[in-house]
C-alpha cells in the first residue's frame, strides 16, 4: 500500500495532489480513494486527471485569457498618459483609484463563507500583493515607459509569465513538471528573441527599471493567486489596494498640490482605465483565474499579452505591426497550448485548507454560554 503522503505521477496534464482519506475528518481507519480499475483493493492513483480538475483548469485559462485582454490596454494607455501627466499620478494614482473602487464595491460583494474581512493570517500575503502589484509594478513601469515605446515595454513584460511560474513554486506551493518548464522557456525565449529583433535592449536604463517591475509583479501575481483560493479575486486585490493606500495616496496628494495638469480628456480617460480596469477589475479576474486553474499554468496565458498590446498600440498609437509579430505570436500560442497540457503538482493544498479552517474557526460564535 502506498503511503498517504506519497505524490503520484500525473497523466496527461492536470494538477496532481497527494492521496487523501475519503470524506472530511475521516479517522485513521478511513480508506483512501480507490481507482475503479483497481481490482486488488489497494490504493492507486488514476492515470488520468479528474474531470472536474480539467474543467476547472479550462475555466481558469478562459478567465485568464479575458484578463490578459484587459491587461493588454495597460501599456498603451500608460504610454499615452505619461506624455501629459506626472508618473506619480499614473503609478501610485492607479492604486488610489483601485482602493476607492474597492472601498465602494467590497461591502456590496457577496461574502465568502459568511465573512467579508480577511483573517490575520492573510495580512502578510496581502502586503506582498500590495508591494508587488499595487505599488512596485505601476510606479516602476510608469517610470520606464517615459523612455521606452509601448511595443518595447510589451515584449519585456513577456518575461512576467516565466517569473510568475517561478514565484508559484515558492509562494503558491506548485511544482511544475519538466515538460511545463520546457514549454514556458520556449515561449519566453520566443518573446525575448522578438525583443532583440525589435532592438528593445537599446534603452538599457529603462529596460532595467522595467525588469524590476516585472519581478515585483511576478511576486504579487503568485501571492494574489494563492490568496484568491479562499478570499476571492476581487477581495485579494481590493484589500491589498486598501492596505497600500497610505503609501499610494501621499505622492498623489503632493502631485495635485502643484496644480491639476491641463491634460486632454483622453489622458484622464487613460488614467481611469489603468486605475479601475487594469488595477482592480482585471486583477480581480486574473487572481480568480489563477486560483481556479493554477498560478503557474494560467500565468503562461500572459505570454500572449505583448502581441495583444502591439496590435492595440497599432490601433491606438499608430505603431507598426509586422509579419514577424504575427508569426511569433502564433509560435508563442503553440507554447502556451503545450504548457496547458503539461502536469503540475500542488503541495500547497493542505496549507490552503488549514487557512480556510482557521477562517471558519474565527467566524464560529457559540450559540450559548456554557453552564456554570
Amino acid at each position: 500500500m502506498k503511503d498517504a503522503g506519497e505524490r503520484p505521477v500525473a497523466g496527461n496534464g492536470g494538477t496532481v495532489d497527494a492521496l487523501e482519506p475519503e470524506g472530511r475528518g475521516a479517522g485513521p481507519g478511513a480508506r483512501g480513494r480507490r481507482d475503479p480499475a483497481c481490482r486488488g483493493g489497494g490504493l492507486k492513483a488514476s492515470s488520468q486527471p479528474p474531470r472536474r480538475d480539467g474543467q476547472r483548469e479550462g475555466a481558469g485559462m478562459v478567465l485568464g485569457f479575458l484578463a490578459v485582454l484587459l491587461f493588454s490596454v495597460t501599456l498603451p494607455a500608460t504610454r499615452y498618459a505619461v506624455a501629459y501627466l506626472d508618473p506619480a499620478l499614473i503609478g501610485p494614482g492607479r492604486g488610489v483609484g483601485a482602493a476607492l473602487a474597492a472601498a465602494l464595491l467590497l461591502p456590496l460583494s457577496p461574502s465568502r463563507g459568511g465573512r467579508r474581512w480577511p483573517g490575520r493570517q492573510d495580512v502578510p500575503g496581502l502586503l506582498v500583493v500590495a508591494a508587488g502589484t499595487v505599488v512596485g509594478f505601476p510606479l516602476l513601469s510608469a517610470l520606464a515607459l517615459r523612455e521606452l515605446p509601448a511595443t518595447h515595454g510589451a515584449v519585456l513584460v513577456g518575461l512576467l509569465p516565466l517569473a510568475t511560474a517561478g514565484m508559484a513554486t515558492w509562494r503558491a506551493g506548485e511544482r511544475p513538471s519538466p515538460r511545463f518548464w520546457l514549454a514556458a522557456l520556449t515561449g519566453t525565449g520566443l518573446v525575448l528573441a522578438y525583443a532583440l529583433h525589435l532592438g528593445a535592449g537599446s534603452a538599457r536604463g529603462a529596460g532595467g527599471v522595467l525588469l524590476a517591475a516585472v519581478l515585483a509583479a511576478a511576486l504579487g501575481h503568485a501571492e494574489g493567486g494563492r490568496l484568491a483560493r479562499h478570499l476571492g479575486g476581487l477581495a485579494a486585490i481590493g484589500w491589498a489596494s486598501l492596505l497600500s493606500l497610505p503609501v499610494t495616496a501621499w505622492p498623489v496628494i503632493q502631485a495635485l498640490r502643484e496644480g491639476v495638469p491641463g491634460a486632454p480628456p483622453a489622458a484622464w480617460l487613460a488614467l481611469a482605465y489603468v486605475s479601475l480596469v487594469s488595477q482592480f477589475a482585471a486583477f480581480g479576474l486574473w487572481y480568480r483565474a489563477m486560483a481556479t486553474g493554477g498560478v503557474a499554468r494560467v500565468s503562461q496565458v500572459q505570454l500572449l499579452q505583448p502581441f495583444f498590446t502591439i496590435l492595440l498600440s497599432a490601433l491606438l498609437l499608430g505603431e507598426a505591426v509586422t509579419a514577424s509579430t504575427i508569426a511569433t505570436a502564433l509560435l508563442v500560442l503553440a507554447a502556451v497550448v503545450a504548457g496547458r497540457r503539461a502536469p503540475i503538482a500542488r503541495t500547497g493544498k493542505n496549507e490552503d485548507r488549514a487557512a480556510q479552517a482557521r477562517s471558519r474557526a474565527e467566524r464560529t460564535v457559540p450559540l450559548s454560554k456554557p453552564l456554570s
